[in-house]
């Protein structure tokens, strides 16, 4: 007989509590192998292909194309050991010990899914009445679901009320914060829900239907006499545009930016006509092409070997500027997902041709839909090259939890005095958002100052070469 497996979504690392299905890459009847990616999922930082770590046929699956789920809930059951659609006795991987059973393990690693043997476990049967629903209407005959006994459960207290229903005194079963905070936002008593999930899980889905179902009948109950009516305030037409993923993490993280941190901005316009020769000169070689945005990260990195300060972070819990050794520099990237900030790890430890090519790697990633989690976190400071956009100047928002963003304009012919003469010149405008707590405008401006005399002059860097 089959062994009908549940699998969850994974835990997809860097704080993730919940993930937007975008698109199935299996169907109910598909027979997956170990590792088989079954699922795209979009979370607030990248896309990711979500592999399975058993091997067998697909029973059922969990969530329409679009819909949010949270980390922990039911994506797919998998029939292991079932025969596949062809008639084979067994599905890709060969037995269960080779497909995570009891001996083989998944190969790639999930945040709650290890690869090596896990510790040998009681099972008990538990018979299920139907078999679950598909999200495409299709399903399989119910068997009975062997599922790993992991020890006590956390036991649910209760007691009966006036009607007879069970009203909850103990713990909740609610494994999602974000469940418990729009519970808690919108003054609804987690007790009082029945759960949808498994073993009385409540989700985001059950606490959104009561709150709608709340809210249809403060529309339908009756008004006292005694009470006059007022009509409903107007609100203009529109259309209402789902605020999730990357576009949901942008806003929360330039909100949490506008909050907590001080910021300043001071800017300055340099003659760049110097740093585009030294660019064309460096490309006439034959050797692999140096980007413009290298060249100014290059610039980045030796001005911040001079004023340490803005490579720092603010921990205000402990009351303290932490100084960061390393540069990991952001910098921003406009993509149709919206816009992202992949970083560069290491930028001091590379030279403007490795900077070069780590820039097109990233870039190409962003435009793909391709970054990891690792490649858009652990920033220190960013580079934003708004340029590209066709505008001189702008006061970014500071990349939380950074200490400071440059910003750079286009590269435009303007009037400029040059060695005394009036000249037609390359001039770009180079502005500085700062954190006010980790330094003053003496630092903030010998920093900017520094880098605009690396963009009218290239040779000063040589000094740190």
């Amino acid at each position: 007989m089959a062994q009908v497996l549940e699998f969850r979504l994974p835990d997809l690392g860097e704080g993730l509590t919940e993930a937007e299905i975008v698109r199935w890459l299996v169907e109910v009847g598909d027979v997956v192998a170990v590792d088989q990616p079954v699922v795209e999922v979009e979370t607030a930082k990248a896309m990711v292909d979500v592999p399975c770590p058993y091997a067998g046929v697909v029973t059922a699956r969990f969530g329409e194309e679009g819909s949010e789920l949270p980390v922990g809930a039911p994506l797919i059951t998998v029939a292991v050991g079932a025969a596949a659609p062809g008639g084979s006795p067994e599905a890709p991987g060969g037995s269960t010990e080779a497909s995570g059973g009891s001996a083989g393990g998944s190969g790639n690693v999930l945040v709650g899914y290890g690869t090596s043997e896990a510790p040998a476990r009681r099972r008990r049967v538990r018979p299920t009445p139907a078999a679950p629903a598909a999200a495409n209407g299709r399903s399989v005959a119910a068997e009975p679901v062997e599922e790993p006994d992991d020890g006590p459960r956390a036991q649910t207290a209760g007691r009966a009320d006036e009607s007879g229903a069970t009203v909850v005194d103990g713990p909740v079963p609610v494994i999602s914060p974000l469940v418990r905070r729009l519970a808690r936002e919108n003054g609804l008593d987690l007790k009082d829900l029945t759960g949808s999930g498994r073993d009385g899980l409540i989700l985001r889905a059950d606490v959104e239907y009561a709150l709608r179902a709340a809210a249809v009948q403060t529309r339908t109950a009756p008004v006292p006499a005694a009470t006059p009516v007022t009509a409903p305030a107007t609100t203009p037409g529109g259309t209402r545009v789902p605020l999730k993923g990357v576009r949901r993490a942008v806003a929360d993280k330039l909100s949490r930016s506008r909050t907590e941190i001080p910021d300043a901005t001071c800017w300055v316009d340099a003659d760049a006509t110097e740093l585009m020769r030294a660019r064309a000169a460096m490309n006439a070689t034959g050797a692999p092409k140096i980007s413009l945005l290298a060249l100014l990260a290059r610039i980045c990195t030796a001005a911040l070997a001079r004023f340490p300060e803005l490579n720092s972070t603010v921990d205000m819990a402990a009351r303290e500027i932490v100084r960061l050794d390393a540069v990991h520099l952001g910098f921003a990237a406009q993509t149709e997902r919206g816009l992202v900030v992949p970083v560069v790890k290491d930028a001091h430890a590379r030279d403007t041709e490795a900077l070069s090519a780590e820039f097109a790697r990233l870039t190409e990633a962003a435009r793909t839909g391709t970054l990891t989690p690792a490649e858009l976190t652990g920033g220190t400071f960013t580079l934003n090259n708004y340029g590209v956009f066709g505008v001189d100047g702008s006061t970014p928002i500071i990349n939380h939890p950074e200490a400071a963003m440059l910003g750079v304009g286009r590269i435009v012919p303007k009037p400029w005095v040059h060695e005394g003469e009036l000249a037609v010149r390359q001039v770009v405008q180079l502005s500085l958002t700062f954190d006010h707590r980790v330094c003053d405008g003496g630092t903030a401006g010998g920093f900017l100052r520094y880098v605009a005399d690396c963009v009218e002059q290239p040779a000063v860097l040589l000094r740190t070469l």
